[in-house]
Formats: C-alpha cells, sequence, structure tokens
C-alpha cells in the first residue's frame, strides 16, 4: 500500500492515478476526504482517508499498513507548520520504508533563501529519518500559467512580470510520473532527481503557445515587479512571493539548466509546454 498526501492536488491526483493503474493499493490523504472523493472519484484500489502533512498526529491511520509514503506541501505548509521530523517518525513507526519528498530546486540553488527554509527542513528531516528516500527538485510547475486562466478567459490578456525571461517549466505530469517509479521501483534509494522540462520558455512565449491552440490572439501585459508581488501575496505567504520573484527576474545558471533526469528515469523525453497546454486548454476558453 502506498499513502499519497496532497491526494487532489496538481501532481498528487495524476499520481494517484498511475498508481492504481499500475494495480497498487493507495491511500489518498485528505482534509476533508468525503468532499474530495465527491469530486474524484475514486478508481479501484483507493481510499480516501483525512489526514494533513502538518499533523503527524493525523497521518497515523493513513500511514497504517503503507509500505510507501508521498509527500508533498501546499499553502501555508511551506512557510511554517510543526517539526517535520514527527511525520517521520509516524511513518516509520507505521512500517514505511520508502519516502518520496517533493522539494524544489530553489531549495540547492539558493541554500540561504527564506522563502525555501521549509522544505530545506523537510528535506533534512527525510534525510536523517533512516528510511530509504528519493527528493524531487522540480522547478517552475508549467501548471502555474493557471494563474492567468481567468483574464485569458475574460480578456485574452496575461498579466504576468520579466515577459521575457525563460525558464525550464516542468510538466506536473511528469512529476507524477517520476514519483510514482521511485515509489514502486528499487534503484532511486537516497538520490535526488531534479525535474525540468526540455526547453527553456518565457512567459511570452508560453502565451504565443497558449494563443496558438485557442486559435486567437493572446495579448502579454508585463507586471513591474511590485505589482506582482503585491497579486502573489493573495495566494502565498510574502516570502515566497519573494522567492519566486527572485528567480523568475534573475535566475541563476543553475536554474537554467535543462536536466535529464525526467527521461532518465521514465526513459522518454520531458513534455513540453505545449503538450501541457493541449491537455488543459478547457481551463482558457
Amino acid at each position: 500500500m502506498i499513502t499519497v498526501t496532497g491526494a487532489t492536488g496538481t501532481i498528487g491526483r495524476t499520481l494517484v492515478d498511475l498508481l492504481t493503474e499500475a494495480g497498487e493499493d493507495v491511500v489518498a490523504v485528505s482534509r476533508h476526504p468525503r468532499r474530495a472523493s465527491s469530486a474524484v472519484p475514486a478508481a479501484t484500489g483507493v481510499r480516501w482517508a483525512e489526514g494533513h502533512v502538518g499533523d503527524a498526529a493525523s497521518m497515523r491511520a493513513p500511514l497504517t499498513g503503507a509500505r510507501a509514503l508521498f509527500i508533498v506541501l501546499g499553502g501555508e505548509l511551506n512557510a511554517r507548520g510543526e517539526d517535520p521530523r514527527l511525520l517521520l517518525r509516524a511513518a516509520a513507526d507505521a512500517g514505511v520504508e520508502r519516502v518520496v519528498l517533493v522539494s524544489s530546486q530553489v531549495a540547492a540553488t539558493r541554500p540561504e533563501a527564506p522563502s525555501h527554509a521549509r522544505l530545506r527542513e523537510f528535506e533534512a528531516a527525510v534525510r536523517a529519518s533512516g528510511l530509504g528516500f528519493t527528493i524531487l527538485r522540480p522547478g517552475g510547475f508549467a501548471s502555474n500559467a493557471f494563474a492567468w486562466a481567468e483574464t485569458i478567459r475574460t480578456k485574452r490578456t496575461v498579466f504576468a512580470p520579466f515577459a521575457d525571461v525563460a525558464l525550464p517549466v516542468v510538466d506536473p505530469a511528469d512529476i507524477a510520473a517520476v514519483a510514482a517509479t521511485a515509489l514502486r521501483e528499487d534503484g532511486h534509494g537516497g538520490r535526488v532527481h531534479e525535474l525540468t522540462g526540455p526547453e527553456l520558455i518565457s512567459p511570452r512565449q508560453q502565451a504565443a503557445v497558449i494563443s496558438a491552440a485557442l486559435g486567437e490572439e493572446v495579448t502579454l501585459v508585463e507586471l513591474p515587479r511590485e505589482e506582482a508581488h503585491a497579486a502573489m501575496s493573495r495566494f502565498m505567504p510574502a516570502e515566497a512571493a519573494t522567492g519566486t520573484l527572485d528567480v523568475l527576474g534573475a535566475p541563476l545558471p543553475a536554474e537554467l539548466r535543462i536536466s535529464p533526469d525526467v527521461e532518465t528515469v521514465l526513459g522518454r523525453p520531458a513534455g513540453g509546454f505545449g503538450g501541457w497546454v493541449a491537455r488543459n486548454l478547457p481551463a482558457f476558453r
């Protein structure tokens, strides 16, 4: 059995499907399991359970009988919460043998950045847990473009900072596929996989890809950093917004590197932004 936290999220939902398709029994963890199970129809082999990564006591029941655990943080957990060692201790007590943690490329490229201190704490706890572990460090997500969905639908306009700074954004489906492999297969213990897309692509180029897919012109309006920070701070901690904008505006050489790790793990190239848009085009219509 595999316990998946963040089971209704961008990565978790795809991961649950991949694991059940592979014949695994999955405990899909949500803070609101009844609501989640009605919104996301359960596949054969999936059991929804109530729990929260930031509350180790709530995870004891979902971890019972699990051999592997997938951890992804979200929302306020990226900034604060209880000691992550409590969660890892609960996993060890339950008999978990293997943990896969979604961290961030920035945890390594900017080791002093306050915005990613929480992820560094989780990485350290996983390494010290005595359990088998794999750490995934993705770069920026292609799905961050969902933030533009409303203004694309209503105004055919993208509002974004640093319009011409290109980064190798990663398709969350690839993160889920790498996680599924690391959870199920040997050979990933103690490994860190850096996950990026196959190409550097700027917000202006992303808007052009969406425009071509829609068959209608999509205009990009470049936001000043201050406006972008104010907008992002409405749905993430201010420190996280600052750290994100630091990367978007002035990426380091390591953050521009196109990693081979998706292809190495999956035996196929990483998916590009165009493929992500094609699968999610209804969000922008």
